[in-house]
């Protein structure tokens, strides 16, 4: 029996138990924000992640798949976890544990060799594959639309700009590539100058920008030179202007009606902020 699974359906901690055998729970890396559960434990097979969400949430599923297509290249140089079990149907997973303290918050966030290899490691992600989705801009469009249209805080005059920009938004496909989907500093492990990379639940196939959205309304715009670093490692800047432009809308505007949503409220200003910058008056 492994202690401390009580966040965990039965289904679920049946599953996890047949895996590992004993064990107990030792952290609780839940955020706290969505009903995904995130458990570091100590097993007969060593320390491994355990993770869990509801019938509704698509991450775990997502973040399975991910594990499965396209994680091979990073798991084979120590910088993302091995998938250990998986059942997408009941969403919960047991990856390896990875040594390492999150970057965010920590002297590494500001050092330009942790960008370096931000770049370098997400540059070889996005090479495995790449494709056309022949409704990715449209896509966009109604995803920016549908937040758009749920109960918000986003300047009025501001929200009018916006619905008078998507009008001018292209239509049908863009190239996509695989993207790990929330690449930043929060989802870095710094292991004594090297990085590792967890939380792949909102990884998928889109556009090389949307890697990059995050960490231009943080870490860039606060030190240039962190930019320059990533740029570096990643060997090129792939971000084409139209398409970095409506991107970057689409992340400020889903921040400000995500953040509401959940009741993150310091959050909900970043998307503000990102809005104002974007639509200055």
């Amino acid at each position: 029996m492994v202690l401390g699974l009580n966040a965990l359906t039965e289904d679920q901690r049946r599953f996890v138990e047949g895996h590992l055998g004993a064990g107990k729970v030792v952290t609780d890396h839940s955020w706290g924000q969505t009903d995904t559960v995130v458990l570091e434990v100590a097993s007969d097979r060593g320390r491994v992640i355990v993770k869990a969400a509801g019938p509704s949430n698509g991450h775990i599923a997502r973040e399975i798949r991910v594990h499965r297509a396209w994680t091979a290249p990073w798991v084979a140089s120590g910088r993302a976890a091995r998938l250990l079990a998986a059942d997408e149907e009941l969403r919960v997973l047991i990856t390896e544990y990875l040594p390492g303290e999150l970057v965010e918050g920590t002297p590494a966030q500001e050092d330009p060799f942790t960008y370096e290899q931000a770049g370098r490691l997400i540059a070889a992600f996005h090479a495995q594959h790449s494709t056309v989705d022949p409704s990715w801009n449209d896509s966009l469009r109604g995803r920016v639309e549908r937040f758009l249209a749920m109960p918000h805080r986003i300047d009025a005059t501001i929200a009018e700009r916006v619905r008078d920009e998507l009008a001018g938004w292209p239509t049908g496909g863009a190239t996509v590539v695989p993207t790990h989907g929330d690449w930043q500093p929060r989802n870095w492990l710094d292991d004594h100058l090297v990085l590792r990379i967890i939380d792949f639940g909102r990884a998928d196939l889109r556009p090389p920008e949307e890697d990059l959205v995050r960490l231009g309304r943080q870490d860039f715009l606060r030190r240039p030179e962190l930019e320059a670093a990533f740029l570096a490692g990643y060997g090129r800047d792939p971000r084409e202007p139209g398409a970095w432009r409506r991107m970057n809308v689409a992340e400020a505007v889903g921040t400000a009606v995500w953040a509401l949503h959940v009741g993150d409220e310091e959050f909900e200003a970043v998307g503000h902020a990102h809005l104002a910058r974007l639509y200055p008056r």
